[in-house]
């Protein structure tokens, strides 16, 4: 199940990224990410209102995936989970250049330096796993620990009226 998971963020260059505001408002901006396995990296402003956020409660949410033609082709994520601020300079480095490598036009500028930016790190709690190919409204909700291990998984079907079968389009 997880090499889904991994497959859709490897895919993927852009999440949106909900944390709550000091008011309790949701508050949602796009940012560019890069993963090594579940664990999903970004680059944040020291001044940015999603570090004020996290570093006030950590819990943030994260949608990924892409507008396709073909609902049969809807492969997405949607994620709760905890975030923090990368410490360690060694999983910075490897953050930064996976985030590199995964827009090298960034490669053009210099690298984010820790005066100005920050790495943070978002460690999923539960993913859902939407995969329509399967039928419309597939999905599996998967819950795991904090070392990305998978505790639990639970296939679900949602079909908003529409049923779950397509036919084919003549």
């Amino acid at each position: 199940m997880l090499d889904k998971v991994i497959e859709i963020l490897r895919d993927n260059r852009l999440a949106s990224l909900a944390t709550a505001d000091p008011d309790g408002w949701p508050h949602c901006t796009m940012v560019g990410i890069a993963n090594a396995e579940t664990r999903i990296y970004s680059i944040v402003a020291h001044n940015s209102q999603k570090l004020i956020d996290i570093e006030r409660d950590d819990r943030v949410s994260l949608a990924i995936g892409r507008d396709v033609i073909d609902p049969a082709s809807i492969r997405a994520l949607a994620i709760k989970a905890r975030a923090h601020t990368v410490d360690n300079p060694e999983e910075r480095r490897e953050a930064i250049r996976l985030l590199l490598d995964k827009r090298p036009a960034l490669k053009r500028l210099e690298d984010p330096d820790e005066i100005g930016s920050l790495v943070i790190v978002a460690v999923p709690e539960e993913i859902r796993l939407l995969d329509y190919s399967v039928g419309y409204g597939h999905s599996v909700l998967i819950k795991l620990d904090p070392d990305g291990r998978v505790l639990s998984t639970d296939e679900q079907q949602h079909d908003w009226g529409y049923g779950n079968l397509f036919k084919p389009v003549d």
